[in-house]
């Protein structure tokens, strides 16, 4: 299994429900595909700029696939347009 955590910084002036309305679409999505196990987005309690997505992959082949998924395809680049930064970061469990 691995988790990837999403952590994006929307750019000063950029109205959050724009963002929150493509961003619930990705989700709604992505929890349809095969190899996803959990998908979820969270905002920041201090800084509601900050919106940050939760994943749950079976294996680093279902991340691929969900990587080149239409809706991924089709979304992110809109999502990136409001964006300052963004920092994705993969994890295993350690045993």
């Amino acid at each position: 299994m691995i988790r990837v955590v999403c952590k994006a910084k929307l750019k000063p002036g950029v109205n959050i429900e724009e963002y929150l309305e493509i961003a619930r679409e990705v989700v709604l999505e992505t929890r349809k595909e095969k190899g996803c196990i959990m998908y979820t987005l969270h905002e920041d309690i201090n800084d509601p700029s900050i919106l940050t997505t939760l994943e749950e992959w079976e294996d680093e082949e279902s991340i691929n696939q969900h990587n080149k998924s239409k809706h991924i395809l089709r979304m992110v680049p809109e999502l990136r347009k409001l964006r300052e930064s963004t920092e994705i970061n993969l994890y295993k469990e350690v045993k």
